[in-house]
């Protein structure tokens, strides 16, 4: 059974630590092209709802909550297919092509029927990309060096998520706030996103003598471990406490930040996540994975509570950063954790039941998020994030304890 962090993960003693392969690089750019075109229009989308379309707050909670987690359920299918199949970079392809394609969607929307559909183009090419892409990370990847690969891709993912909101600014002031402009110029690096991986990536042949078949049967789930399991659970907790970004932006919008001005929130938000989230995954390589976990979920505790606690630039500032840390801190260790605790032949099919249960957690987090800002204001709208978040801690905790007592007892 797959363990938490399995002593065999380490380098054997005398050997050159391995180093993160090439294709696993060129993952990562594919990543920092598609958030570069996802993020000049995502950072300004909610602003352009409501200034534009005339949309509420439950309206945007709603289409992200949609959106998200039809992102997330996809990725099951996905996930099984390419273990079915055998072949993770063709779904890949498809999915990037998907979301490159939906760009344009944007700039002639006229209703938030239309934004919701191309969210919908653009989410379910994230889902069909989404597993087929962690698992390709996972077979690629050397044991001793996966939290790194994970860290390395998330990093450069983030890279390319704060370049757009920054370019979507240079673009607003130069073209006097002319969103549908700025949205036109999206799908230049999503189309070259899906041209690089195309090019560039190489698929690791399959092992010989494998066999390929239904993975989702009875005998095959069984071989999921307990650990996986709790990883599942674990992950969509902390999706509910997790609710759109687009709520951090309206937030600096009610405190009083231009239109043109609000992508910073994203910028500053994905600074900080690109700045952690590879030395994090360099951590998780050399330590337990659960304690960071856990101080993950206290820095999104201390984000929304700051974020609750005033509109104030500096308060959201700070809130923003906490909520960049938080992310740095537990995406790429999440999708570690799924790699660590499932069967090598059935990882496709393991994270798209571990995106399943995110997003329907994701589709709840959102449309409650954007109630609770309608009803009762921007406030209790982090503060039962925060409560959520300190639920999956418990759940952390209490886990952390059984397991050590387990030890203990000789388990």
């Amino acid at each position: 059974m797959a363990s938490e962090h399995s002593p065999q993960d380490q380098a054997a003693p005398g050997k050159p630590h391995p180093v993160i392969p090439r294709s696993i690089w060129v993952l990562g750019f594919v990543s920092l092209l598609m958030d570069v075109s996802s993020e000049l229009i995502h950072s300004l989308l909610p602003v352009f709802m409501v200034t534009v379309i005339g949309a509420s707050a439950l309206t945007i909670g709603l289409i992200e909550g949609v959106a998200e987690s039809t992102a997330l359920i996809v990725k099951v299918f996905s996930g099984v297919l390419s273990d079915w199949w055998g072949r993770r970079k063709p779904l890949a392809v498809l999915g990037y092509g998907m979301g490159a394609a939906s760009k344009p969607l944007f700039a002639i929307a006229t209703s938030a029927g239309m934004v919701l559909a191309a969210r919908f183009i653009d989410r379910i090419g994230k889902g069909v990309r989404g597993a087929p892409r962690d698992a390709l990370i996972a077979d690629l990847a050397p044991p001793a060096v996966r939290g790194a690969a994970f860290g390395l891709r998330q990093s450069l993912d983030t890279v390319g998520a704060f370049l757009g909101p920054l370019l979507a600014i240079v673009l607003m002031l130069a073209w006097a706030n002319d969103f549908r402009a700025v949205f036109w110029v999206a799908a230049i690096p999503g189309f070259l996103a899906v041209a690089l991986l195309f090019m560039g990536v190489r698929e690791p042949d399959p092992p010989a003598g494998a066999r390929r078949g239904n993975p989702v049967t009875m005998a095959s789930l069984r071989q999921m471990s307990r650990p996986y399991w709790w990883v599942v659970a674990i992950g969509a907790a902390f999706t509910l406490a997790r609710f759109s970004e687009a709520f951090l932006v309206l937030r600096a919008l009610q405190g009083g930040v231009a239109a043109a001005y609000t992508p910073l929130v994203l910028i500053a938000m994905n600074v900080v996540y690109a700045a952690s989230a590879y030395p994090i995954g360099r951590l998780a390589d050399r330590m337990r994975r659960t304690p960071l976990l856990a101080a993950g979920m206290v820095l999104l505790i201390a984000a929304n509570l700051v974020l609750a606690a005033s509109d104030y630039w500096a308060w959201v500032g700070l809130g923003v950063a906490l909520w960049g840390l938080h992310m740095g801190a537990t995406q790429g260790l999440l999708a570690t954790m799924v790699a660590d605790t499932a069967p090598a032949e059935l990882r496709g099919t393991a994270y798209g039941f571990f995106n399943l249960l995110s997003g329907v957690a994701m589709l709840f987090a959102s449309a409650i998020a954007g109630l609770l800002w309608d009803q009762l204001g921007a406030p209790a709208t982090f503060l039962a994030s925060a409560g959520f978040a300190a639920l999956a801690l418990a759940g952390v905790w209490w886990r952390s304890r059984r397991t050590s007592s387990g030890r203990k007892h000789g388990e």
